[in-house]
């Protein structure tokens, strides 16, 4: 799994409880060790990081509302998706 940082200057919505979020990056997260990519893939390259991450892990997919991501859409197998695409498509 890969997660993008979200604007800290926004306060975090005190409708939404992180634990499970957290309680599943914990058990089923992993440290990867992922090369930088040997060209650029993103219009904004800080972003190109989480699809290196993905190719080093295989996990097929990047779920993030990012849009620079999402005009990738697919690269080396990795799909980019909207969170509710994945999850209408895959749970």
């Amino acid at each position: 799994m890969v997660f993008p940082s979200r604007n800290t200057s926004e306060p975090p919505d005190p409708g939404v409880d992180p634990n499970p979020t957290i309680a599943l990056v914990a058990g089923a997260g992993m440290v990867v060790d992922a090369p930088a990519l040997s060209q650029p893939v993103c219009t904004d390259p800080d972003d190109d990081k989480f699809i290196a991450c993905a190719i080093a892990s295989a996990s097929g997919f990047v779920v993030t509302g990012d849009r620079a991501l999402l005009r990738v859409s697919e690269f080396q197998g990795v799909r980019v998706v909207i969170p509710r695409r994945f999850v209408d498509r895959n749970l």
